[in-house]
């Protein structure tokens, strides 16, 4: 007797939707906290939220790619919800690009002030 394995199943629209939402808010969050840490000249923890972030982002475009691949099987127009679910990942990934590039420049401030101190 073969030893079955229950099939995964695949998540519904809604919870596709919420975890679009949920991991787009938890990087940009991590996002912001990166940007703090920085700004407080705390790069290791910098770094480590920014780490954290990137994570949370690509949580968040697994489902992404669910999203899309439902969309393309049932050939559906996208609904206001699906489009703010979307909208909300995309934006945490402008954020977090901004944001690292801030940081760097948080890193050239601090190293600029250490010379002239």
């Amino acid at each position: 007797m073969e030893n079955a394995q229950p099939e995964k199943s695949q998540p519904d629209l809604e919870q596709i939707v919420f975890n679009l939402v949920l991991h787009g808010g938890n990087a940009r969050a991590k996002a912001y906290e990166a940007l703090d840490a920085a700004e407080a000249g705390d790069f290791t923890q910098a770094e480590k939220s920014l780490e954290e972030a990137d994570e949370e982002f690509y949580e968040g475009h697994k489902y992404q790619n669910l999203l899309v691949q439902g969309q393309l099987e049932k050939d559906t127009t996208p609904s206001f919800l699906v489009i703010h679910a979307q909208d909300q990942l995309m934006t945490a990934l402008a954020e977090k690009t901004l944001i690292k590039r801030e940081i760097s420049l948080y890193k050239r401030v601090h190293e600029l002030e250490k010379k002239v101190r």
